[in-house]
């Protein structure tokens, strides 16, 4: 049985997820699929809209076999990191042949070539970096602009290269790169697919007359209070509808102000510097900044930080880390070079029997279907961040907070 595997956030899961998906059967031939997915906060930094139990049930829905989830250690984390760890799980199953991500590019032919040369990071690469981040520039300027100086320099006069600045610069692109890095420095069998992007971009608006949209603008209209029905599936409209009535959402990042106003107001500059990507003096000026904002939100603390080195979504990771108690020292590039520990499944169809008997026999990494019996440093920060996102429901009970422990994985 061929298998081929789907990294996502489903966050929600729209029409454009469902393209995809059927898209990824068709193209890789495969005969089930197993999706790696985000838990409760996604890697821009976010909270999920709704829970992982939630969009794992979507998926389900929409004919994913399988549903294994990424680890926080990895899904609040630039694309680098987010892309490995995912890779990382789909080839410790032991059962994907492919892999299949959308791209602006629809083709691997540009992209191939880059991800083989940028998987080699060469010293002078990241001396260029270095060199651009210390000029000013944010991280992932500073990465493409010296990754596409260096792949022009690398030609030498020969036909011109494909321009690695744009696309790294378009997102599904970037994080297809990736991947693709990810595949040759694991030196994974598992063949790669692309399909391109349809419908709206990323950023882009809602647009009349379009079944598809993004799930930016789908989760703004959420919030909103309008009904995203034209875009999204029945089942996930439907799944959306039973979790908002509940009070188990949408959740957004302002819901957890009170806990991390908490957390930066009691803690010292020497406390905050231990937090992952808290570099470079951010914790003394987050201290200074506090007073001055008079009435605290997220927001309000966002907009005050954010500069041309540090951009919304790196700052918003930062929060992140600092609500989930990350350490830099449990997530140095060495620890997460080491992959996840584990195969935490949140979820599978009657048709996920079988690759969960063959994962049993072939798996890199125990499988893990009860966290109660399991344990693993990375798996205690994932059932730590369950029960800080559900805290922000409006009346959470006990089954919420601790569902990773109470709850088995879902099933259709």
């Amino acid at each position: 049985m061929t298998t081929v595997g789907i990294i996502a956030e489903y966050n929600p899961l729209h029409n454009g997820h469902v393209h995809h998906f059927s898209e990824a059967k068709r193209i890789s031939g495969a005969e089930s699929s197993i999706v790696i997915m985000s838990g409760p906060f996604t890697q821009r930094g976010e909270p999920a809209a709704v829970s992982k139990r939630a969009r794992t049930e979507m998926a389900l829905h929409m004919g994913a076999d399988l549903v294994i989830e990424l680890p926080v250690a990895y899904a609040v984390q630039p694309a680098e990191w987010f892309a490995f760890g995912a890779v990382f799980l789909l080839e410790a199953t032991g059962v994907v042949d492919s892999l299949c991500f959308g791209s602006e590019a629809g083709t691997l032919g540009a992209l191939l070539p880059l991800a083989g040369f940028l998987a080699e990071e060469s010293s002078a690469l990241k001396d260029e970096i270095r060199a651009r981040m210390a000029q000013g520039a944010g991280f992932p300027a500073a990465y493409s602009a010296a990754a596409a100086a260096a792949w022009k320099v690398s030609f030498m006069g020969e036909e011109k290269p494909a321009d690695a600045e744009i696309l790294l610069r378009q997102p599904n692109n970037s994080l297809g790169l990736h991947y693709l890095i990810a595949l040759q420095r694991l030196g994974s069998a598992i063949r790669p697919f692309t399909v391109p992007r349809t419908g709206a971009g990323f950023h882009d608006p809602l647009q009349g007359g379009s079944s598809i949209a993004s799930a930016t603008a789908i989760r703004r209209l959420l919030q909103e209070g309008g009904s995203p029905a034209a875009y999204m599936p029945e089942y996930s409209v439907s799944i959306l509808e039973r979790e908002h009535a509940a009070g188990r959402g949408p959740v957004i990042l302002e819901d957890f102000r009170a806990p991390l106003r908490h957390v930066l107001s009691t803690h010292s500059a020497a406390e905050l510097r231990t937090v992952q990507d808290m570099n470079e003096g951010l914790e003394n000026r987050i201290l200074r900044i506090l007073p001055q904002l008079g009435r605290f939100t997220v927001a309000g603390l966002l907009q005050e930080l954010k500069s041309r080195r540090y951009t919304h979504t790196r700052l918003q990771r930062l929060l992140l880390h600092t609500l989930l108690n990350h350490s830099k020292e449990e997530m140095t590039p060495a620890a997460l070079a080491q992959g996840p520990g584990y195969i935490r499944v949140l979820g599978f169809r009657e048709s996920g029997r079988r690759l969960l008997k063959q994962m049993k026999q072939r798996a890199a990494l125990p499988v893990v279907t009860s966290p109660a019996r399991f344990s693993h440093p990375m798996l205690e920060r994932d059932l730590q961040a369950a029960a800080v996102f559900a805290a922000a429901y409006a009346d959470p009970v006990r089954n919420d907070l601790y569902s990773d422990y109470l709850e088995p994985p879902v099933r259709i």
